[in-house]
């Protein structure tokens, strides 16, 4: 695995090819998102539409460039307050899957957050404040397989957007 930096994950997952990306979540919480939850949770919706409306803005972007995206969110139920959030403000077109965690137990999944290529994978590996700790890049093609993998049987399980009701 080699460390890399952030600005380095974005070079390595949106360069050429251009290719679909795949991510696994694994975590109920993600401090990176602490603005929008705590926007959320005061019921500032100005403040969540206008966040929602920039990542929509960006995955447009990019599946233009050719990089369509689909992610699994692997989360325990009864859902978190912040899943809870995640769950209301998703985008119904979004190519997003809900997977309780209930359902994956004997289900083989990377250790951490992963975004995957055809040819490699990216591991976002998140401390216990939940703070992003380190970014893992691997080429390791028996990796590559097995996130890929990993990825396909959570998908296979996971309830489509939009049909997820907790």
């Amino acid at each position: 695995m080699e460390l890399i930096s952030a600005s380095r994950r974005i070079e390595v997952l949106f360069g050429e090819p251009a290719q679909e990306i795949r991510k696994l979540e694994l975590w109920d919480f993600y401090e990176v998102d602490r603005q929008l939850f705590d926007a959320w949770r005061s019921g500032d919706r100005k403040t969540v539409e206008e966040t929602m409306k920039g990542h929509l803005k960006a995955r447009a972007g990019r599946l233009a460039r050719g990089f369509p995206f689909r992610r699994v969110r692997v989360v325990s139920e009864p859902l978190s307050e912040y899943q809870r959030m995640a769950v209301e403000i998703a985008h119904p077109e979004e190519l997003l899957r809900w997977l309780p965690r209930s359902k994956v137990s004997a289900t083989p999944l990377p250790g951490n957050d992963c975004l995957i290529r055809d040819d490699l994978v990216v591991f976002n590996l998140i401390g216990g404040d939940g703070r992003q700790a380190e970014i893992q890049l691997s080429t390791d093609q028996d990796v590559v397989r097995f996130c890929n993998e990993a990825f396909s049987r959570a998908w296979s399980l996971g309830i489509p957007n939009g049909e997820y009701n907790p």
